[in-house]
């Protein structure tokens, strides 16, 4: 049994706010007088999950490829590890969906790729946070080296932690 301690109003509020239709006609979706006439205090557990959810890499998440392999940009098949989402310096599987005539790789090749630059940000341990304009990666082989010979733009220092020492070696600028 449930004892509710609010006007009814606010509850059936909060009860149609669970649809989509709901949540449109109530500022859920969009900007109206009702939803925003609620105050920070009256949110519920059910407007936390209908937050999005922010990751890094995902699979079908479009990437900029930073290196002179061929490749002008790919996309996320999978990201390794077990996990649903890549940080920076982990190793994905990606497709490539441009390409330039005459380079490394063509489109359609399936290749291994290090994340490089992700656009969320993320904390460092000395406590300031490392956040880019745009996702980036650098295709490899399966043994982890660059496929290219150059890397364009910033990469941060943390793939030394993952063990990417010859991305950082090619790199123009280590942030």
């Amino acid at each position: 049994m449930v004892i509710l301690q609010q006007p009814i109003s606010n509850v059936l509020i909060a009860l149609w706010e669970g649809t989509a239709v709901g949540r449109s006609i109530l500022g859920g979706l969009s900007n109206n007088a009702v939803g925003a006439s609620r105050s920070s205090a009256e949110l519920t557990h059910m407007d936390y999950l209908y937050q999005q959810q922010r990751t890094f890499i995902q699979m079908r998440t479009n990437l900029k490829v930073v290196d002179n392999s061929g490749a002008k940009r790919v996309m996320c098949i999978q990201a390794l590890k077990g996990r649903k989402g890549a940080r920076l310096g982990d190793k994905i599987v990606a497709s490539v969906k441009e390409a330039h005539m005459g380079g490394k790789v063509k489109k359609g090749d399936v290749h291994y790729a290090v994340v490089v630059r992700a656009a969320m940000q993320r904390g460092r341990c000395d406590g300031s946070e490392v956040k880019f304009d745009d996702n980036a990666v650098v295709l490899v082989n399966k043994q982890g080296e660059p496929i290219g010979t150059r890397v364009f733009g910033p990469v941060p220092h943390e793939l030394r932690k993952k063990k990417h020492l010859k991305i950082l070696s090619l790199a123009e600028h280590i942030a």
